[in-house]
């Protein structure tokens, strides 16, 4: 990809594909199934083991943040990227939250709400239906709450701290479900003004 100028007004040069952003997106990608595999050792009932799994999750979700910042700080955005890192999100969080209702840590219901509307606006945005219109704060506010609730839920807390770690849980759920229809009703007023 060629950025077409830099900050100073000069032609800019070729980003490569290689570079530090794509290679934590790449990481991310990575960090799924040894996520997985640390979750489900001992049938997912060994505290220790809980821990491993959510010290991934959590250094997982990290570098989400952190190749985003380089991308657009470095000027180092790519199509992969653009492509990988959303995906890169979608997989871990899915992961995670299948995880956990699996081992019935997690309604049903409540992962396939979120995911239907992750992977949803993540495919829309991807292929361009209507418009593509930018995350609001609501809409990072939502990966924020989701992050917090789905990783005290992966570690071993005392059972008294249930009602927040599901205060926060629905407090996910409802962000997600509402970003999501604010995002297509953006999206759709903005392919009105455009048409």
């Amino acid at each position: 990809m060629t950025l077409p100028f830099t900050d100073d007004g000069r032609p800019g040069a070729e980003v490569p594909l290689l570079n530090i952003a794509n290679v934590l997106t790449v990481l991310r990608i990575l960090l799924v199934p040894v996520f997985v595999a640390l979750f489900f050792v001992s049938d997912a009932q060994d505290p220790w083991w809980r821990v491993g799994a959510f010290v991934v999750f959590a250094l997982a979700m990290a570098t989400d943040y952190v190749d985003g910042y380089l991308a657009r700080r470095l000027g180092l955005v790519t199509d992969f990227g653009k492509i990988a890192d959303p995906i890169a999100d979608k997989a871990l969080m899915a992961a995670a939250m299948i995880s956990l209702s699996l081992v019935d840590e997690l309604f049903w219901w409540v992962t396939i709400v979120i995911l239907v509307r992750e992977v949803g606006i993540t495919l829309w945005r991807l292929f361009g239906v209507d418009h593509v219109v930018a995350a609001s704060k609501g809409g990072k506010l939502k990966t924020v709450t989701q992050t917090l609730g789905v990783g005290m839920l992966i570690l071993p807390l005392p059972y008294w701290f249930w009602p927040v770690e599901w205060a926060v849980i629905g407090v996910a759920l409802v962000l997600t479900v509402y970003t999501g229809l604010d995002y297509l009703v953006k999206a759709r007023q903005a392919a009105r003004a455009g048409s």
